[in-house]
């Protein structure tokens, strides 16, 4: 599965692997794929040092990356207090109330929230970034846009590539524009914060916009036939995320959340601004269901929905509370019916990868090898 952009990065597989989990990234690289680390939920530089140490040591030499938010504007001087003042006691007292219903109880006293949105917010996206670049990635992503003009130069300076993900031919072209170097076209059906226009539809839309910048098609690929779908359509790779969510080597501290995993379906999940004010795709539960209720307050936009929430979530997930439990998601979930290592993954991918290809081949009338 080689294409010129991971012959580029010297991957064996054009299988870009995004994950919170080190365990996970590793494995990708080591299985032959490019792991991506999602620094996303580290609000302290010395987390993000242990777990990026920890990944020197057991990649063997493979090549990786990092995948970090950061808005391309900024308001300056603005602090999370003075963004947590602007959340309405409206908001507050119905994220209260939800939690009530459901009796879901309250952090033992001194424990402290271990799910922080503050990552969403720049000053702690350059402070991850300041970290990260004294490490041989190979490759910046940034999840909400271009990143500021100033952080592409940075990352060029010291040869690494920059991705940036895009849900339309328009934001494609913004970033071609902005200097990026790859990108990803993540349609509907992906996990997380995502646009409305199906992968099928917007791979090569955004391949036509961005030639010959390589794109990476991510969303409802958890296959090696999607794989080889998305190559056809003009991809030079693949960016999966909710795949590795139920691989042996993730660590989701909750058998409840992978049992639910494993369980859902296609159908199972929903595009919701309940998780941090921007529409992402996640499995669909009874918290997703109230935030999305007309009769409650809606949702705040980003990052004030995310700070919000962010203790409710932390608590929902301490106490396993199933009702409530969910995670971000695509609709892929539906072929995630079994917990497999990472190799065991690419083994599968791979295989059907072969399969997909041999096929073509009959139907063109070639020869199958």
């Amino acid at each position: 599965m080689q294409t010129e952009l991971s012959k580029h990065l010297g991957v064996e597989h054009a299988v870009f692997g995004f994950t919170p989990f080190p365990a996970v990234a590793a494995a990708i690289s080591r299985a032959g794929g490019f792991g991506v680390l999602g620094a996303v939920r580290y609000t302290a530089p010395d987390e993000l040092k242990r777990d990026l140490d920890w990944i020197e040591q057991h990649i063997d030499g493979k090549p990786y990356g990092l995948d970090v938010v950061m808005p391309a504007k900024k308001v300056e001087g603005v602090t999370e207090a003075d963004v947590e003042a602007m959340i309405p006691d409206e908001h507050r007292a119905f994220v209260q109330d939800t939690l009530a219903k459901h009796g879901v109880p309250e952090l033992a006293e001194g424990e402290a929230s271990g799910w922080r949105i503050t990552g969403w917010m720049e000053q702690v996206a350059r402070t991850q970034l300041d970290v990260a670049f004294d490490y041989p990635i190979a490759l910046l992503a940034n999840a909400l846009g271009s990143p500021p003009a100033d952080v592409v130069d940075r990352a060029h300076d010291q040869d690494v590539l920059v991705a940036a993900l895009a849900g339309s031919a328009r934001h494609a072209r913004k970033h071609q524009e902005a200097g990026i170097d790859i990108v990803v076209a993540q349609g509907y059906e992906a996990g997380g914060h995502t646009g409305e226009i199906a992968s099928m539809v917007l791979t090569p839309e955004v391949v036509e916009a961005v030639t010959p910048l390589p794109v990476l098609a991510a969303g409802g690929i958890g296959s090696g036939e999607q794989a080889a779908a998305a190559l056809a359509l003009g991809a030079q790779g693949v960016w999966l995320g909710s795949l590795w969510l139920t691989t042996t080597e993730a660590d989701l501290h909750s058998r409840a959340l992978t049992r639910k995993l494993l369980a859902a379906g296609s159908g199972d999940t929903v595009r919701s601004r309940a998780l941090t004010g921007k529409p992402a795709r996640q499995l669909r539960t009874e918290w997703t269901d109230a935030w999305d209720d007309p009769a409650g307050p809606g949702t705040l936009p980003m990052p004030l929905q995310g700070l919000l929430v962010a203790d409710a979530v932390s608590r929902i997930q301490r106490y396993e509370v199933e009702p409530l439990l969910g995670t971000p998601v695509g609709q892929i979930v539906g072929r995630m019916n079994s917990e497999r290592s990472v190799q065991a993954v690419f083994d599968d991918l791979t295989r059907g990868f072969e399969r997909a290809v041999n096929r073509i081949n009959r139907i063109a009338g070639r020869s199958v090898q």
